[in-house]
């Protein structure tokens, strides 16, 4: 049976832990699915995971698409949700619907997601939601604002921490089935989760987050540099490139293939 937006909203009042990954194709996604991954993000992350760019900011919608796709062929249980893309939304309300309306259209995934709560965005949340689509939000670090924010922790005066817990009451109010609350201070991120009746997922944001997100090349091991709240769960990259020079040592001494 394949989860849905309510089941998560139950877990929350059950206290039962979200658990979250990324991917950003066919393969990774059918692993995920069958491990029992609650929710499987398409993240922007494809830009510096999958894409090989410094930044978010490059990827585009038509890739976010084309991508979306690719991992909703591989799922049959999880919820899939999908990020719009730098510049995707923020120009109007009507740039968003028609954004988010083309990966539900074209993807099979059942929610987008979009970075930031100032007020524009929280209504452009608003308009999405009440045409039928659902949102999940992203508060505290937003990889989009790499230039204004940059990669460093969030919400550490009391003007910040005050912003970002206003940001995240305005996507719940908004509309929002979840937020994302990145690599902020803990204890703010466990105030917004007790003040707010939908999730929250934490990445870098401490345990007491209704669940929890990590980007899969980095539990796996296979990026070079990883934020510091990441966590390696395994490290296949030197597993991949020894597999990968025993494989061209057999074909350049003629081992591989064997005939029979």
């Amino acid at each position: 049976m394949s989860i849905t937006i309510k089941q998560l909203i139950k877990w929350k009042q059950q206290g039962r832990e979200i658990v979250v990954l990324t991917a950003w194709d066919y393969p990774i996604a059918e692993i995920l699915d069958e491990a029992g991954v609650d929710l499987i993000l398409v993240g922007d992350s494809l830009a510096t995971v999958a894409l090989g760019h410094q930044t978010t900011l490059p990827v585009t919608l038509d890739q976010m698409i084309h991508h979306a796709a690719a991992v909703c062929r591989g799922v049959k249980q999880a919820l899939v949700v999908c990020d719009l893309p730098f510049l995707s939304y923020q120009e109007s309300a009507a740039q968003a619907l028609h954004s988010a309306g083309r990966i539900l259209k074209e993807t099979n995934a059942k929610a987008i997601k979009l970075e930031g709560g100032y007020p524009a965005i929280a209504e452009t949340v608003a308009k999405l939601t009440t045409a039928g689509i659902p949102v999940m939000g992203h508060v505290g670090l937003t990889p989009q604002s790499v230039h204004r924010l940059g990669y460093k922790q969030q919400g550490n005066t009391d003007l910040a921490r005050s912003r970002i817990m206003n940001e995240a009451i305005a996507l719940a109010q908004a509309g929002a089935f979840a937020i994302i609350l990145e690599h902020i201070p803990h204890d703010l991120a466990a105030e917004i989760t007790a003040k707010l009746a939908i999730p929250t997922i934490g990445i870098g944001a401490g345990v007491d987050c209704d669940g929890q997100v990590l980007v899969t090349a980095d539990l796996l091991g296979l990026t070079k540099k990883q934020p510091p709240f990441a966590k390696t769960y395994t490290n296949l990259r030197p597993i991949v490139t020894q597999a990968v020079e025993n494989y061209a040592a057999d074909v350049r001494s003629r081992q591989f293939p064997k005939l029979d």
